[in-house]
């Protein structure tokens, strides 16, 4: 027979950890001795290890007291389900720790491989670095936020660009950054946008310029922060297609 202090250190918890689950029911608190000890056996070191293996687990305390009363084939059935909740646990903590690590490497997230290829070609059509680097941090904003739209967003820029006449625009729109705000040159450049916005969409399916989806916001935002000149590109466009 032992004392509460040599089976905490057998154990591996302490005292007070004791004292609580004696206090909960989880640990059946043994009479006092002549001396006015309380001394624990073999099988209250077995209890204990047992309590202490479920709440490492992360399973509430009451939940554990429920479980130490229950018939044999529940109690399996509820550690099946602790071990595949942990399974899950193991799983998402690896996925966490892979981010981290692409982080420390300077990777914010991976692209698929469309996407990166896609960004590879931007430089030779024309588009300057400034353009392919924000590009980048869009479709990773995109895709770390909103992973089930974005290959579909994705697939319809591609489509654009892939027609050189629009992907002109998209030039052109590049290259306004360094643009005064009143240039005239941006009155023109919103005038062909969306002259091709009307001939791809046609007079009936132009797309909502505020369809409470935060995506189109998210990346417009940001593109307009860039610059006084595109904030006003922005502006302009959306004004025309509301005429």
């Amino acid at each position: 027979m032992i004392t509460i202090g040599q089976l905490a250190r057998y154990v591996g918890v302490s005292t007070k950890t004791i004292r609580v689950y004696h206090d909960k029911g989880l640990l059946p608190e043994p009479d006092r001795d002549a001396s006015g000890y309380r001394r624990y056996g073999a099988a209250d070191a077995i209890e204990l290890i047992k309590i202490r293996a479920l709440a490492e687990a992360g399973v509430p305390l009451a939940r554990i007291r429920d479980l130490r009363a229950a018939a044999d084939e529940d109690f399996q059935q509820a550690l099946r389900e602790i071990d595949d909740g942990l399974t899950a646990r193991i799983r998402d903590l690896r996925a966490t720790q892979g981010r981290l690590r692409r982080l420390a490497a300077g990777e914010l997230s991976p692209l698929p491989t469309e996407v990166t290829a896609f960004l590879r070609r931007l430089p030779g059509w024309g588009f300057t670095s400034r353009w392919v680097d924000l590009q980048r941090d869009l479709w990773i904003l995109v895709f770390a936020t909103h992973p089930d739209e974005a290959m579909t967003l994705f697939g319809d820029q591609d489509e654009i660009l892939a027609d050189p006449a629009r992907r002109q625009l998209f030039l052109d729109y590049d290259h306004a950054h360094d643009l005064d705000a009143d240039d005239p040159r941006l009155d023109d450049l919103a005038r062909r946008i969306v002259e091709a916005t009307r001939a791809r969409y046609g007079p009936d399916e132009l797309p909502e310029l505020d369809t409470g989806s935060e995506i189109p916001a998210l990346v417009q935002g940001t593109v307009n922060a860039e610059s006084p000149a595109w904030r006003r590109l922005d502006t302009l466009i959306r004004t025309r297609l509301k005429v």
